[in-house]
C-alpha cells in the first residue's frame, strides 16, 4: 500500500514537471504544443490579464535583445518549490525570474573571450542569439544550457546559476547560432549567415561522456544558412532535421542550399535530403527556405515533417523518405499560400510552426505568415483582411491514400507574427511589430520603423480572436512565447519580460 501511494505521488510529480516549457517549441520536435497545460482553455482565456512586467538588465546589440523564455518548475529552494522563467540576453546575460512573483531570483553575466574579426551589422550582431534549453533532471539536478557569444557552452544550476562544469568551447566564436535542442543527453544547435566567417552548419555535443565530444555537419562553404529560429527539429527516433537557405548547390561536393536535411544523431552524418525542383529560382530570388525550422509530428501511426520558406509554399514529407530516390519529390507540396509579389523580406512563411492533435484525433498545423495571403490561398474561414501577416491553419487529411494539408482558417491581421503555440484548443500568437525591411534599411532605421507587439489568443478551430493584450512596450525581433501552468510569457526588445494569466487564477 505504501509503495502504491509513493508510486502515485511520483506520477503526480511527473505530471507537474511535464507542464514545463524547457526548450524552443516546447519539445525536441518543435511542435509548440503544450500537451500538459491544464489551466488555460477556450472558456477562460478571455479573462487573461497582465500578472507582471519586469525589466531585465541587458543591452541590445543591433536588433537582437532578449531570447524566447523557457520555463522550469519544481525547483527546490530554501523558500519552497519554485517555478523559474529563464531568459537569455544578447549582451551575454541570463536571468532567472520567479514565475509567481515576477521577482528576479538570480542573474549571471559572462565576459566573452576574444573579439570578432569583423564589424557588427544587422545580420551579425555578435551577440547571444540562441534560446537556452533546460534539462529537467531529478530533484535539484536541473541544468540550463546556454551558448555565450564567444561560442562557449555554459551549464548552469537552475537553482542558483552556478556552473555545473567549466565553460566549454562548443561552436566557433561569434558565430550566429540558433535555439539549442536536447535529445537523449546530446545538445544541438544550427549556425547561419557566416558571421565572423563561420560556415553554415549543425553542431552537436554529447553530454553523456566526460569528454563531451563535438560533431558538425557543414551545409556549404558559402550560403546555405540554417536560420530557422528553432534551430533543428529532432524526431522521436533521433533523426535531426534542418533547413538551409540560399547558396551554391552541388551535393556531390557537400553544397546543400535551399534543402531540407536529415542527419544522424550525435555524429551528424547525412542520411537523406529534399531539394525543391525550383531550387535555382528560390536561390536566384532570395526566397530562402532556411528561414523556417521544420516540425516533426505523427499522423495515423506514421511520422512526417513539414517545412516551408519565404516563397510561401509548404512541403510535407515522410520522415524516412524526404524526397524519394531523386531527393526532389516530397509527399505533397502546397500551392502558393502567400507572397504573390515574390518579395524576399516581409512575406511568406517565417520562424517555426505549431502542431496539435485535437480531441477528435484531427491533426492541425499552424503557420506564421508575413504579408498578405495569396489571392488563391482559398481558406474556408477568414477573420478579416490580413495585409501585414496572419496565422494560417491547416488540417492534415488523407486524399487518394496520402496525407495533404488542407487550408482551414486564416486569422485576423497581425503585424509580422512570431511562431505560435497551442494549448487546449487555444492558439497563442504574438504580433511582433518589427520593421522587417531589408532593402536599404539599416538597424537604426528598422528600430525607428518598428511598432509594438501584441499578444493574441485564438480559437484553434476557427481562428476567432478570444483575447488581446493590447500594445506592449516595444516590438520583438525573432522572439517568441512560452507557456507553463496557466501563464504565457513574452519578452520584448526593450528588455521587458511579461507574464499573462487568468484574472481569478489560484496559485
Amino acid at each position: 500500500m505504501v509503495f502504491l501511494r509513493l508510486y502515485g505521488f511520483l506520477i503526480l510529480l511527473a505530471g507537474i514537471a511535464a507542464a514545463d516549457w524547457l526548450t524552443f517549441g516546447g519539445d525536441p520536435q518543435r511542435t509548440s504544443w503544450a500537451r500538459n497545460e491544464s489551466i488555460l482553455n477556450k472558456q477562460n482565456v478571455g479573462t487573461m490579464e497582465l500578472k507582471f512586467k519586469l525589466q531585465l538588465d541587458n543591452a541590445p546589440k543591433e536588433l537582437t535583445s532578449l531570447m524566447q523564455p523557457v520555463v522550469i518548475d519544481q525547483v527546490k529552494t530554501p523558500l519552497g518549490i519554485k517555478e523559474f522563467v529563464i531568459v537569455a540576453g544578447s549582451s551575454d546575460t541570463i536571468h532567472a525570474v520567479d514565475a509567481d512573483s515576477g521577482k528576479l531570483v538570480w542573474r549571471k553575466s559572462f565576459k566573452p573571450e576574444g573579439t570578432p574579426t569583423r564589424a557588427s551589422n544587422t545580420l551579425c550582431p555578435f551577440a547571444v542569439n540562441a534560446t537556452p534549453v533546460i534539462d529537467s533532471g531529478r530533484g535539484r539536478l536541473k541544468t540550463i544550457y546556454m551558448i555565450a557569444s564567444d561560442g562557449k557552452l555554459h551549464a548552469l544550476d537552475a537553482y542558483n546559476g552556478e556552473d555545473r562544469f567549466p565553460p566549454t568551447p562548443f561552436v566557433p566564436a561569434f558565430s550566429k547560432n540558433w535555439s539549442l535542442n536536447l535529445f537523449e543527453g546530446v545538445l544541438y544547435t544550427a549556425i547561419s549567415q557566416r558571421c565572423n566567417g563561420v560556415p553554415s552548419s549543425v553542431y552537436s555535443m554529447d553530454l553523456n561522456v566526460p569528454e563531451h565530444p563535438i560533431h558538425s555537419f557543414e551545409a556549404g562553404p558559402t550560403g546555405a544558412g540554417i536560420w530557422g529560429r528553432g534551430g533543428v527539429a529532432i524526431s522521436p527516433s533521433g533523426k535531426i532535421f534542418a533547413i538551409t537557405g540560399d547558396g551554391p548547390f552541388d551535393p556531390a561536393n557537400g553544397k546543400f542550399s535551399d534543402t531540407i536535411l536529415a542527419l544522424s544523431a550525435k555524429d551528424l552524418k547525412l542520411v537523406d535530403y529534399y531539394t525543391p525542383t525550383n531550387r535555382e529560382w528560390l536561390t536566384r530570388k532570395d526566397l530562402d527556405i532556411g528561414n523556417v525550422t521544420p516540425v516533426v509530428f505523427s499522423y495515423k501511426d506514421k511520422e512526417y515533417v513539414v517545412g516551408a520558406g519565404k516563397e510561401g509554399r509548404l512541403y510535407l514529407m515522410e520522415s524516412g523518405s524526404l524526397g524519394g530516390e531523386t531527393h526532389r519529390k516530397p509527399l505533397w507540396t502546397s500551392p502558393l499560400m502567400s507572397n504573390e509579389d515574390v518579395a524576399y523580406s516581409g512575406h511568406g512563411f517565417w520562424g517555426a510552426f505549431a502542431t496539435w492533435e485535437d480531441a477528435q484525433a484531427k491533426r492541425w498545423i499552424f503557420a506564421p505568415t508575413w504579408g498578405p495571403p495569396h489571392p488563391r490561398a482559398g481558406f474556408p474561414i477568414s477573420n478579416g483582411e490580413a495585409p501585414h501577416g496572419s496565422i494560417m491553419a491547416f488540417r492534415v487529411e488523407t486524399k487518394e491514400g496520402a496525407p495533404v494539408l488542407n487550408p482551414a482558417w486564416i486569422s485576423r491581421d497581425m503585424d509580422v507574427p512570431e511562431p505560435p503555440i497551442i494549448a487546449n484548443g487555444v492558439v497563442f500568437a504574438l504580433s511582433s511589430g518589427e520593421d522587417v525591411r531589408q532593402f536599404a534599411a539599416k538597424t537604426v532605421e528598422r528600430l525607428a520603423g518598428s511598432r509594438k507587439a501584441i499578444l493574441y489568443a485564438l480559437d484553434a478551430d476557427t481562428g476567432k480572436e478570444l483575447y488581446s493584450s493590447g500594445e506592449l512596450s516595444s516590438f520583438t525581433h525573432f522572439g517568441g512565447l512560452a507557456i507553463s501552468n496557466g501563464r504565457v510569457f513574452v519578452s520584448t526588445y526593450d528588455g521587458y519580460l511579461y507574464a499573462f494569466g487568468l484574472k481569478n487564477e489560484e496559485r
